[in-house]
C-alpha cells in the first residue's frame, strides 16, 4: 500500500506539477507576446466600425465575415483587435497597479520593520483597516466620488494590495533584524538608511517578486470586475472586463462577444497565478528541495 509520502509515487507528482509550469509559463508568455506586438498583428483597429458586418460569427460558422476570425460584436468592431488591445490596456494598468502598491507598501513595511514603537503600531493598523474591509466596496466608492478616469483607476488598482506588500516587507525585517551582520552594522553606528540599502533591500527581492506576481493577477481580476461594472476603463477604448460587461446583453444571440475577452481573463491569471506558485516554491528552499 502506498500512501502520498512514498517516494515511488513523488517524482510522478513533481513531474506532473512541473508539466504544469511549463505550460502555464507558455501560456503567459505566449499573452504577453499577443498583448505587446498588438498593434502590428491585429487584423482590424480597435475602433474600425463596420455596420454591415455586426454581429458576425467566429471562423467555422455561417455568416462569417473574412477577416473576422473571432466574430464582431454589435458595431461591427473585430472582437479578436478588441481583445488583443483589451488584453494589452488590462495588462498595462495592472503592472502600474502592482507597481505603484510595491512602492507604497514595500516603503511602508521597510519603516515599520526598521522604526519600532508607534511607528510600526500606526502602520500596522492601517493594513489591518485594509485587509478588514473588501477593497472592491472601496474601489467603487472612490470610483463614483472622482470619476473613472485612467488616472483614478491606476491609483485606486494601486492601493489595492499595498498591505500585503507591507507585511512581506516588515516580517523579512524583523528576521533580517535578529541576523549578526544587521547587529554588528548597529553597533558599528550605520544608519537605518544605510542598513535599508545596504544589508535589508538586496534580501528582499526574492519574496517581493514573487508578491508582484501574485498581485499582478489578482489586479487583472480587480480591473476586469471595475470594468465589467462600468466604473473602469469607459467605451470606445476596450479592455477585457468592458468588453465581458458590453457584451453581455448578446449572450443568447452573440456569445463570442463575451466568449473570447472572457476566456482571455481566465487564462491571463490562471498563468500568472501558477507563475506566482513557481516563483514562490523557487523562493523558498523548504519547498524548493521537496
Amino acid at each position: 500500500m502506498t500512501t502520498l509520502a512514498d517516494p515511488a509515487i513523488a517524482p510522478r507528482r513533481k513531474g506532473s506539477t512541473d508539466f504544469i509550469q511549463k505550460i502555464a509559463l507558455g501560456i503567459a508568455i505566449l499573452l504577453f507576446a499577443l498583448a505587446l506586438l498588438a498593434p502590428w498583428i491585429v487584423p482590424f483597429g480597435p475602433l474600425d466600425q463596420s455596420l454591415l458586418s455586426r454581429l458576425r460569427p467566429p471562423l467555422g460558422f455561417e455568416r462569417f465575415a473574412t477577416g473576422h476570425y473571432a466574430g464582431t460584436d454589435e458595431l461591427g468592431r473585430d472582437v479578436l483587435s478588441r481583445s488583443l488591445y483589451g488584453m494589452r490596456l488590462t495588462l498595462a494598468l495592472a503592472f502600474a497597479g502592482a507597481l505603484i502598491g510595491l512602492l507604497i507598501g514595500g516603503t511602508l513595511g521597510l519603516v515599520a520593520g526598521l522604526r519600532r514603537g508607534w511607528v510600526e503600531d500606526g502602520i500596522m493598523a492601517l493594513v489591518d483597516m485594509q485587509i478588514a474591509i473588501p477593497f472592491t466596496l472601496v474601489a467603487l466608492l472612490i470610483l463614483s466620488l472622482l470619476g473613472s478616469n485612467l488616472t483614478v483607476l491606476v491609483l485606486v488598482l494601486g492601493i489595492a494590495g499595498w498591505e500585503q506588500y507591507a507585511r512581506i516587507v516588515r516580517a523579512e525585517v524583523r528576521r533580517l533584524s535578529s541576523l549578526p551582520f544587521i547587529e554588528a552594522a548597529w553597533t558599528a553606528g550605520a544608519g537605518p538608511v544605510y542598513i535599508a540599502c545596504r544589508h535589508v533591500l538586496p534580501n528582499l527581492i526574492s519574496p517581493l517578486v514573487v508578491q508582484f506576481t501574485l498581485a499582478l493577477s489578482n489586479i487583472v481580476i480587480l480591473e476586469s470586475t471595475l470594468s465589467f461594472l462600468g466604473l473602469g476603463v469607459q467605451p470606445p477604448q476596450p479592455s477585457l472586463g468592458s468588453m465581458v460587461g458590453l457584451g453581455r446583453d448578446y449572450m443568447p444571440t452573440a456569445p463570442w462577444i463575451v466568449l473570447v475577452p472572457a476566456a482571455l481573463i481566465v487564462a491571463l491569471t490562471f498563468s500568472v497565478q501558477i507563475m506566482g506558485d513557481w516563483l514562490r516554491d523557487r523562493a523558498d528552499v523548504r519547498l524548493r528541495d521537496r
